[in-house]
């Protein structure tokens, strides 16, 4: 299948607690009003609200081959998925959600640990046209594609494809080496999608925009602050509405999923950013998720 939008990385079981009231003490039990088991993952989640915006996609990811995955792969619309079946357990992250809407995620390793960038290759065809999109999400979870990223997102260039990347935060911190490798990865990268606390780790925006070409795009994502652009020195801003919030668990890659259908459709930077504030600030503010009044 060839679609104007690919997404790659990390797919996995969430399993969503909350809201809770600070920690409890160790040995005691609490009661949450809410628990959803759903289909989760930077990449799941960014593939799940295309899904849900009815825009053509094609999600490459894979599952371990336990009752988990087949559960997993379910919960994906077949018509944009190709799935790598790999053999063990299928990774799980349970997400607590606290009072207010911020999170803790607690995740085990599983198939992700043992997802690699061969069969991830394989499965990628040519761009179907230009301004076609790849986004390869939550690599920092996958040590084999976090270890083969530079290769990846030459490869998909040298194939036709623009790359954006918002890999999340890194569990090592940001060390002199990381450091060193995301400044490889923003030289392959037309999108860079990072949230404020991930440019705060690197030093700041002006850091990353320094290391640029000037036609690449660093997007901030603000949370309730909406988010900040920039491209070819233009700086864009863009508030987000008010909402009751619910479940933040996936707001960042539900944004990834509204700005890129706008940006592959021909928006501007303007329209595109505006898109994925209102997708994202909507779908924080429903349980179970929803993209509502913003769909197509």
């Amino acid at each position: 299948m060839t679609a104007p939008i690919l997404v790659l990385g990390n797919v996995n079981v969430d399993l969503v607690l909350g809201p809770v009231d600070g920690w409890p003490a160790i040995g005691t039990e609490i009661e949450v009003e809410r628990a959803e088991m759903r289909a989760g993952g930077s990449a799941g989640n960014t593939a799940l609200a295309l899904s849900g915006l009815d825009e053509p996609h094609l999600l490459v990811a894979s599952t371990g081959d336990d009752p988990n995955g087949i559960w997993l792969r379910g919960e994906f619309d077949a018509r944009f998925s190709d799935w790598i079946v790999d053999p063990g357990m299928t990774t799980t992250t349970v997400g607590i959600v606290h009072t207010g809407g911020d999170r803790a995620f607690f995740t085990t390793p599983g198939h992700l640990q043992r997802a690699a960038p061969e069969p991830l290759l394989e499965r990628i065809d040519r761009a179907p046209r230009e301004g076609a999109v790849a986004i390869l999400s939550g690599n920092l979870l996958m040590p084999r594609i976090r270890n083969a990223t530079s290769r990846i997102l030459a490869e998909l260039r040298a194939r036709g494809w623009q790359t954006a990347i918002d890999p999340g935060w890194p569990p090592q911190g940001w060390t002199e080496k990381f450091r060193q490798t995301f400044v490889e990865w923003l030289g392959l990268a037309d999108h860079i999608l990072l949230n404020e606390e991930e440019v705060s780790g690197f030093g700041g925006a002006d850091a990353i925009l320094g290391l640029l070409p000037s036609a690449s795009t660093l997007v901030v994502k603000r949370g309730p602050e909406g988010a900040v652009a920039w491209r070819n020195g233009e700086e864009i801003r863009v508030a987000a509405p008010k909402v009751e919030v619910i479940d933040t668990v996936g707001a960042g890659d539900t944004f990834n999923a509204a700005y890129l259908a706008r940006h592959v459709a021909g928006a501007s930077l303007e329209e595109a950013l505006r898109h994925g504030v209102e997708v994202a600030s909507f779908a924080v503010s429903t349980f179970p998720r929803s993209y509502g009044p913003a769909q197509k």
